[in-house]
């Protein structure tokens, strides 16, 4: 049976008004927030941006998500784990403020901001699930305890899965540190010589201290390397390499980790994909990157696996070609897909209802 996925268009001169009257129309017509019952404490699920980024959901549209959740009669909170790379999602403290900066407050948006800090205990679960890489995924345990949870995803591009949409935003962005260590950890990058000027700023930005500058050129002490990708993110020069024939195993531990978040809220989360602000890399690069495509739209489903592969489909019909594999050509982010359909997270044919 097709899994059901409703869209409604977005064009690129849309007024923020005009898109939040359609994410509405959407949110009313799809049905997808009637999960949520009385008194259900409601995860919405963000990416709240790193510094010197504005690919990032808008504030102005997680408010209306938000104020359907209320109108169901539950409690909604915005929330995301900390980050595994340098930066100022790093820590609790330094996150919750970027995202008041960025316009996430319990003014703006209805809701509560809580960003555990996972460096405590009691805010972080193991959940097993014996999957082919992952035995017990290390999660945030507020993602696990809330009653439901509503996934508000920014559809784009990723270096390491092609691109990254729902299963993205749940499966790495649900996992505390320890957990995005375990799905980074089979990558390891190498330095192009002649390309490489000895700036050190990835030196600078390594979180474990696994690079550091001999006779003018990093050197990467891959003992050490945890695989976040950071010095990729920052090189000028583009000297850093990493063989992305691993990439694979990664979005086949991201989906895993997507399966235990999931795998206890059956018919209690929703999906909501923004298929708009189309970056080349994912919103935890701190800086702008390029559109690789059109604003396309907003999609809502229960599906994720329907939802992702929508979303792939429409953006690439809007490019007339697979843009993710053009501007990713080492990575194939239809693997994300196909195994969580073989794991059992949804369905990749789906019945497209465009409002």
């Amino acid at each position: 049976m097709k899994s059901r996925v409703y869209f409604i268009p977005v064009e690129g001169s849309d007024s923020l008004q005009a898109i939040n009257k359609k994410l509405k129309r959407l949110l009313d017509e799809s049905s997808c927030l009637d999960f949520v019952r009385k008194k259900d404490n409601v995860a919405v699920k963000l990416h709240f941006g790193e510094e010197g980024n504005t690919g990032f959901v808008n504030p102005a549209h997680v408010r209306v998500i938000c104020d359907g959740v209320s109108q169901k009669g539950g409690r909604p909170f915005l929330s995301d784990a900390n980050t595994l790379y340098r930066g100022r999602r790093l820590n609790s403290a330094d996150h919750l403020k970027l995202a008041g900066e960025h316009g996430f407050t319990r003014e703006a948006c209805a809701a509560e901001v809580i960003i555990p800090d996972d460096t405590k205990k009691e805010n972080v679960v193991s959940v097993r699930i014996e999957g082919k890489f992952i035995k017990n995924a290390k999660l945030a345990r507020i993602f696990i305890d809330t009653q439901a949870m509503v996934a508000v995803n920014h559809f784009k591009g990723h270096i390491l899965t092609g691109f990254g949409g729902a299963l993205k935003n749940i499966g790495m962005g649900c996992a505390t540190r320890e957990g995005k260590l375990a799905q980074h950890c089979d990558l390891a990058p190498v330095v192009h010589a002649d390309q490489c000027i000895g700036c050190g700023e990835c030196e600078k930005v390594c979180p474990a201290g696994a690079i550091c500058i001999v006779d003018n050129k990093s050197v990467v002490d891959s003992s050490k390397c945890i695989g976040c990708a950071s010095c990729l993110a920052i090189c000028p020069t583009m000297a850093m390499f990493i063989d992305f024939g691993a990439g694979d195993k990664v979005q086949e531990k991201m989906v895993e980790y997507s399966l235990a978040v999931l795998k206890d809220k059956k018919n209690k989360v929703g999906f909501i994909n923004f298929a708009v602000k189309i970056n080349k890399e994912c919103d935890c690069w701190g800086m702008e990157n390029p559109r690789i495509a059109p604003d396309v739209g907003m999609l809502a489903s229960s599906d994720p696996v329907s939802i992702d592969k929508a979303s792939f489909d429409l953006v690439n019909k809007a490019c007339g070609k697979d843009i993710f594999k053009s501007t990713h050509p080492d990575q194939d982010g239809l693997r994300q897909l196909s195994y969580a359909r073989d794991i059992g997270l949804g369905s990749l044919d789906y019945e497209l209802i465009e409002l």
